[in-house]
């Protein structure tokens, strides 16, 4: 029996894609709501049923919480699923949803709301006992003598962040002591323009680190488990470029180690369903940064790696069943690798919208593309640039690599201008085939 009859899709695109196919797999009815610009998306034609709830702009529609309500009233779903950006990580919006008498797929307001907050956040994990960057464990005052004295503990550089920031925006690196007072109240009032939210903190600027998260699973009897890491160094400006699992040069100890800590922590915040820790890891340690109380992009490689359908164990989760597997039960075999497919320039990285002319996937053995386009299709210039997912699997991350080598080779995408000769030069390109790269490592090869 389906854990719900009917799930509505709150979202665009690949994820919204994904979403419908893991619900149908399950026998449960779809509603797809969508923009008047987004009317011929692939899930919405799919869809069992579909609402339009506003036009393009995405505060008008994708971000408009009464019409998604209004579209499950009237839709009689049961639940919604909000894939990741938009309204994922809203804790009104899944309070709302629980108030209207639906389910939200994802975790409690509650916990969203805390792990929204990067200082309440770190606080809960320092609780926890996972470990953090060293910093000011809560907010920066007016105390400019404070601030300098916090500054000299944890030692220059350090790292003034936004609060409510988020995908790298709200934060700035300070290297000299003297551009310290300036630098806070800079970030601060970027903070409360981008965010609504002055509140700031200072972390410890580590300066060689490669970003390691973990997955976890978590439902609402008390159980969680760990799905291993994965590796999201390959990045500029914060945003991740190339993701993988597991991550190259972490041990079995390791692995064990972190995602214990993690799953401990789940179980002290009573989370639900899926979500990931993002650390800094450097010099073998782990340092955590924030946590993602969504599905990730690059679940993908995680499913690869595991064999499990990540959607699926959300939507399950939800419906309040306990979790099929224990830890023990959870198998690591094989490496994988995801490139995101993105319409833009791949070397200014300015989005390109244009109609897709001839869209090609390219195939084979572990070979997966996650993605909403097809021949005529219009990628709008309303939304994020990224029109697909490129995942490679192997039995060794070498046997990955050269598979997603090929398949970018075959894949065949015109009318639009991607990223896929960037992707192209970095399967070629001897550190990356290295492994171990670290956040700074594309951006200084972007300069060369």
């Amino acid at each position: 029996m389906a854990p719900f009859k009917k799930v509505l899709i709150a979202n665009r695109g690949e994820i919204a894609l994904r979403i419908l196919r893991a619900c149908h797999a399950m026998g449960i009815r779809t509603v797809a709501v969508h923009s008047t610009v987004d009317r011929n998306l692939k899930h919405v034609g799919m869809a069992d049923e579909s609402v339009c709830i506003g036009p393009a702009p995405a505060n008008q529609s994708y971000l408009n919480v009464p019409a998604i309500i209004a579209a499950m009233e009237v839709t009689d779903a049961e639940a919604v699923h909000p894939g990741y950006g938009f309204l994922a990580e809203n804790a009104d919006f899944a309070e709302r949803v629980e108030e209207s008498g639906f389910t939200f797929i994802g975790p409690r307001a509650e916990t969203i709301r805390l792990m929204g907050d990067k200082v309440s956040a770190i606080n809960a994990m320092h609780q926890a006992g996972v470990p953090c960057v060293p910093g000011s464990n809560g907010p920066l005052n007016e105390d400019d003598r404070r601030s300098r004295k916090l500054a000299d503990e944890i030692g220059y550089p350090v790292l003034i962040k936004a609060a409510a920031g988020g995908g790298g925006r709200g934060m700035r690196v300070v290297e000299d002591p003297d551009d310290l007072i300036r630098s806070i109240s800079l970030t601060r009032q970027e903070a409360k323009s981008g965010f609504g939210d002055a509140t700031v903190y200072m972390e410890k600027f580590l300066t060689n680190p490669r970003h390691v998260e973990v997955q976890v699973l978590a439902d609402s009897h008390g159980n969680a488990v760990h799905l291993g890491e994965r590796d999201c160094s390959m990045q500029r400006r914060h945003q991740k470029v190339i993701e993988e699992a597991p991550a190259p040069g972490i041990t079995d100890e390791e692995r064990e180690r972190i995602g214990k800590i993690c799953t401990d922590a789940c179980k002290r915040i009573g989370y639900l369903g899926a979500g990931t820790f993002e650390f800094l890891y450097e010099d073998g340690e782990f340092y955590f940064i924030e946590m993602n109380t969504r599905i990730q992009v690059e679940h993908p490689v995680t499913e690869c790696v595991t064999g499990l359908d990540l959607i699926r164990a959300q939507i399950l989760a939800a419906a309040g069943e306990p979790l099929p597997f224990r830890q023990e039960d959870v198998h690591f075999q094989g490496h994988a690798i995801e490139c995101r497919i993105n319409a833009e320039d791949p070397e200014k990285f300015i989005p390109r919208p244009g109609t897709i002319e001839a869209f090609h996937a390219p195939g084979g053995p572990g070979v997966r593309v996650d993605s909403h386009i097809y021949d005529g299709y219009k990628v709008p210039p309303n939304y994020d640039s990224m029109i697909g997912k490129l995942i490679t699997f192997g039995e060794t991350r070498e046997a990955a690599i050269e598979r997603m080598r090929v398949a970018l080779d075959e894949i065949v995408l015109r009318g639009v201008v991607t990223n896929i000769p960037l992707h192209q030069r970095l399967m070629q390109d001897s550190s990356f085939r290295q492994g171990g790269t670290n956040i700074h490592y594309l951006e200084k090869l972007l300069k060369t």
